[in-house]
């Protein structure tokens, strides 16, 4: 059976927002599996570290799998330090995003994060020869090279998860921009990310809206919406579908994906809803299929 599995969240929200969002997440989203963590600053851990055991044991007691998640870029002592203490966990389970991270582990099962480019089927043998049970695939990739990765994956016995909704991380830096931006250095930031809990916005020069930066993080403006290639991706193997959290109803959302999931409402029906719940940050496939990641591609009516 498909599990809809909660990304980690990449903004910086406020504790008490983290707090809120998790109990509903607990009580109310039909979801299998949640991932927790701080993924993009090591900074902002300490604001909801002390949380995370509440939060591990309300999930877990609503019969959701909890699985910990890995920093994305470790530079500095302390990041070297705060992923091998996570690397070092034997529950939950760990989904590792930086090589720092599989080196700590030291080939014991953990997950594969989709910042670890898992692009092809000799990477991923690679992985499960590390210790790696499952795969989630980085968000550019396309059709063909997703089927192909699955069908690895799933003949080595890993599970294959793929994005389904939320902004699609492009990149992750050494600086923060969005400190740069407003005139503060990353070490003195002020934690000025805060004030954008979605994203702050980038635009053209012709005044267009083309990405989103979260700290040191690239995201895409528009949020990734494969509810209409949900059928296929689960044809080609894919096991986990996954929906990252963005400032909207993420409850709401998670009930679109599941009611098409069941069978209980058509995909287009379902889709359209999604584009409602999402606001006015705009649905996008582009990357799926093989075309620039920001656009919107009809999908095929099944064969």
């Amino acid at each position: 059976m498909t599990k809809l599995t909660l990304g980690p969240i990449a903004y910086h929200w406020s504790a008490d927002a983290r707090r809120d969002f998790y109990a509903r997440i607990a009580d109310e989203a039909p979801v299998d599996e949640v991932y927790l963590g701080e993924v993009i600053c090591s900074k902002r851990a300490p604001f909801h570290e002390a949380d995370l055991p509440a939060t591990i044991e309300r999930l877990e007691r609503a019969g959701k799998r909890v699985i910990l998640s890995t920093l994305a870029e470790v530079m500095l002592k302390r990041e070297r330090k705060a992923t091998e203490d996570i690397a070092e966990m034997v529950s939950p389970e760990i989904e590792v995003n930086n090589a720092a991270g599989l080196y700590a582990r030291g080939k014991r099962p953990h997950r594969i994060g989709p910042f670890m480019n898992a692009y092809n089927d000799a990477t991923i043998a690679w992985m499960a020869g590390q210790g790696a049970t499952h795969v989630c695939l980085p968000a550019e990739m396309p059709a063909p090279a997703i089927a192909a990765a699955a069908q690895a994956a799933v003949a080595l016995g890993l599970g294959v998860e793929v994005q389904v909704y939320g902004r699609a991380s492009l990149a992750v830096s050494a600086r923060c921009y969005h400190a740069r931006a407003h005139g503060r250095t990353k070490d003195n930031c002020q934690f000025v990310c805060e004030e954008d809990p979605d994203g702050m916005p980038l635009r053209t020069r012709d005044d267009r809206p083309i990405l989103r930066v979260n700290g040191i993080q690239t995201l895409s403006e528009s949020y990734v919406d494969l509810l209409p290639e949900a059928a296929r991706l689960i044809a080609d193997g894919v096991t986990h579908l996954r929906l990252m959290p963005q400032a909207v109803d993420m409850v709401a959302v998670a009930q679109v994906f599941r009611d098409v999931l069941d069978g209980r409402v058509p995909t287009g029906e379902a889709d359209a809803r999604l584009a409602t719940l999402s606001g006015d940050a705009g649905l996008s496939n582009g990357f799926y299929h093989g075309t620039a990641g920001y656009r919107r591609i009809a999908a095929a009516a099944p064969a």
